[in-house]
């Protein structure tokens, strides 16, 4: 078998044949399960100051794009093509300035009780979330960026707990 052929036997949505299909995940028992991730958006200090200070041209931009990071969390199985439906008990949303200066920071949670992960739940509400707060502040900033957008930690599931490395040393004061 090449390396090539090897690799894609072990992609879990490619089937013995390469064909893509959505992974089977009936059999697998129910756990609690968690994902946390963060992305952010930089903009000017003017910007993020009407943001801050509430006087968004387009109200509260903050509120909305919780909303947004929400609603697409538990629209994430429409969105990403072989994603399994979730039923999702909990999703939580913060926005704060970034540790920079120069921006918005947004951390979502996605939760559930069951056989799949909520990895790309917790990503789609940070994606979703910050595009939303770059539509509702174009006008002001055309030049804001996205990004980077990570996953921070997951726990539960048949691979049980990962957290990203730089976010273990800043969590237990080494970063």
């Amino acid at each position: 078998m090449s390396a090539d052929a090897a690799g894609a036997a072990r992609l879990t949505h490619l089937n013995a044949a390469g064909e893509v299909h959505m992974v089977e995940v009936g059999d697998r028992p129910a756990s609690a399960r968690e994902a946390v991730a963060e992305g952010f958006i930089a903009m000017a200090p003017a910007t993020l100051a009407l943001v801050l200070e509430g006087r968004a041209a387009k109200g509260d931009v903050l509120a909305v794009a919780r909303v947004a990071a929400i609603q697409a969390a538990k629209r994430t199985w429409e969105l990403i093509p072989l994603c399994h439906p979730i039923a999702l008990s909990g999703v939580s949303v913060q926005l704060e300035p970034a540790a920079d200066g120069n921006g918005l920071r947004l951390e979502a949670s996605a939760r559930t009780t069951g056989s799949t992960g909520v990895e790309m739940e917790a990503l789609t509400a940070v994606q979703v979330g910050l595009l939303t707060l770059y539509d509702m502040l174009k006008a002001t900033d055309p030049a804001m960026t996205i990004g980077p957008v990570r996953l921070l930690r997951k726990s539960g599931g048949r691979h049980g707990d990962w957290q990203r490395p730089e976010a273990a040393a800043e969590a237990n004061g080494h970063g």
